[in-house]
């Protein structure tokens, strides 16, 4: 089984050009399809929509404020998961483990159901605003600039501190200790040695962080407020034109890939020049702190996790108050979880399970042959499918739901159908990963050996080599899973009545007032995510969620 860069039409082969033949139809198809709405006019070759968006401030101005915020929200998770990450990993901190939980669980919830219990905390009428009110407090506007940082600050460093966490983890002792002997200690030491060493994590944890923030849509459309920005105008362009003309949207869209594009591989660049391989022979050990020194490093990481999960934890205090219509009563009830199981919202349960189930069950079998050609069968055409497989990496939510939408007006759109596509083709990369991953460190000896003693191609890859890569494929189907029923960006442009799922009856539920049916809609996908976690955390043995 040596790999060739030479295309053979066997059975991989046969599943390499379907697999290429599936991205060509539901991914480069309608991506192709966007750009021709966008460049191609009544009469022919046109750049009137992109002059258009160029040309008026309205627009321009979205544009600079996703920057803004984005590149902030970049240097804040930076800012406050590094420290975390290092702490974590130099120091012995009470309670590490149940934080390290809580982490992991505010980095997979939904990020606009951070921005909803903000509103509740902090809004106008806000429990924080009313209760310091009385004392003269008036605390900073939550909505706008400021709101939208703050909630993608404590949604987007838990990324920040998986990924650092993760490097510290091949960081050797004995560099530790070397600076400590030339009296390079505390913070000149985290800036001199520590940093350095972790730049080429650094850069990749900043990247998916500047992409997350860029491509969040429900966040900046709950709490903006005036503070527009690209996902919000584009969905505001699109559901504008839907019957009639959708090429600006289109040329919107392709202005997103485009500045994706370019981060991911000035990222990418920049990794390269700064990258280097380390052997941790001696891991940092963890030491035991005292006094001052020890009061500071419990008191930052409890703050900040705490402060983190606190809104979710209202949310979920939110979900038992007793609520008639838009207006909060004395006590507490049930009456929300009720009315979700006994109304046309229960609906939207069933879909966040029922819709990512049949996803996930499509993105294993994909997930587990691409991996499998792209690290045993290396050809040039293996290559095509292993680098089209990580472009949704790179394309926004909203831009995977509105090229499809346009390619497949009918019959497939409005269903459950589209949305099994666009999930797949979102989280697939997420499985991909892990797959590959494990499947590195599997000997290719013990296949050859099966075939040699008369095993079949197709036997030896169900019954040897997929059984000895169910751990990787487990858990990037778990992290897959998780994301897709936290899915708002897409599902928000594809969902019908019938389709509707528990983030697009979060989010319609609170544009319409109905928090208590909110919060109870938030806490049963709060309880999902956390299950979920709990089971990857099983099957992975206990090790960090890296996405």
């Amino acid at each position: 089984m040596k790999n060739n860069n030479k295309f053979k039409l066997d059975l991989w082969g046969g599943i390499t050009l379907g697999i290429l033949i599936l991205y060509a139809i539901f991914l480069l198809y309608p991506l192709l399809n966007m750009f021709k709405d966008a460049v191609i006019g009544a009469v022919g070759l046109t750049m009137e929509h992109f002059a258009k968006f160029f040309s008026r401030p309205y627009y321009t101005n979205a544009l600079k404020n996703s920057f803004v915020v984005s590149f902030a929200a970049t240097f804040t998770s930076i800012a406050v998961g590094t420290p975390l990450a290092y702490i974590f990993t130099q120091y012995k901190i009470k309670g590490k483990k149940v934080m390290q939980m809580l982490i992991i669980i505010a980095s997979m919830s939904a990020p606009f159901i951070g921005a909803y219990s903000w509103i509740l905390l902090m809004g106008r009428s806000g429990v924080i605003t009313n209760l310091l009110k009385p004392l003269g407090i008036i605390l900073p506007d939550i909505y706008g600039f400021g709101g939208i940082l703050l909630v993608f600050t404590l949604q987007l460093y838990p990324l920040v501190f998986l990924y650092v966490q993760g490097a510290l983890s091949n960081v050797d002792n004995s560099l530790i200790e070397a600076s400590e002997n030339m009296g390079c200690t505390g913070f000149r030491r985290f800036f001199k040695i520590i940093i350095p060493l972790i730049m080429p994590t650094l850069l990749a944890s900043s990247l998916l962080v500047f992409m997350r923030a860029f491509a969040d849509f429900g966040t900046p459309m709950l709490i903006g407020e005036g503070w527009l920005t690209f996902p919000v105008l584009l969905f505001n362009e699109f559901i504008s034109e839907v019957g009639g003309d959708s090429a600006f949207a289109s040329a919107l869209s392709i202005i997103a890939i485009l500045i994706t594009t370019i981060f991911f591989l000035g990222q990418r660049w920049l990794s390269n020049r700064k990258s280097f391989s380390m052997n941790s022979l001696h891991p940092i050990e963890e030491k035991e702190v005292h006094g001052f020194k020890s009061f500071w490093l419990h008191f930052y990481s409890y703050f900040v996790v705490g402060f983190a999960v606190m809104p979710q934890v209202y949310v979920i205090y939110t979900s038992f108050m007793n609520y008639k219509g838009m207006v909060r009563q004395p006590g507490y009830s049930l009456d929300q979880y009720k009315q979700i199981f006994s109304s046309s919202l229960g609906r939207s349960v069933w879909n966040t399970l029922f819709i990512p189930i049949v996803a996930l069950i499509i993105i294993v079998l994909l997930a587990v042959l691409i991996a499998y050609i792209a690290v045993r069968r290396r050809n040039w055409l293996t290559g095509i499918v292993d680098t089209i497989s990580m472009v949704p990496y790179i394309v926004p939510g909203t831009v995977i739901g509105i090229a499809l939408i346009t390619a497949f007006k009918r019959p497939i759109t409005g269903g459950m159908l589209i949305m099994v596509i666009a999930l797949v083709i979102r989280r697939l990369p997420y499985t991909i990963r892990s797959s590959v991953a494990i499947l590195q460190q599997i000997p290719m000896s013990i296949e050859e050996a099966a075939l040699s003693l008369g095993s079949n191609k197709a036997k030896t890859f169900f019954k040897i080599t997929m059984p000895m890569m169910s751990a990787g494929i487990i858990s990037g189907a778990i992290l897959s899973w998780v994301t897709m029923i936290s899915e708002l960006s897409t599902a928000i442009i594809l969902y019908s009545v019938k389709t509707q799922t528990l983030t697009v009856s979060i989010y319609t539920s609170v544009i319409r007032g109905q928090y208590g049916v909110a919060a109870a809609l938030s806490t049963v996908l709060t309880v999902l995510t956390v299950i979920s976690l709990l089971v990857f955390n099983k099957f992975s043995g206990g090790k960090s969620v890296q996405l």
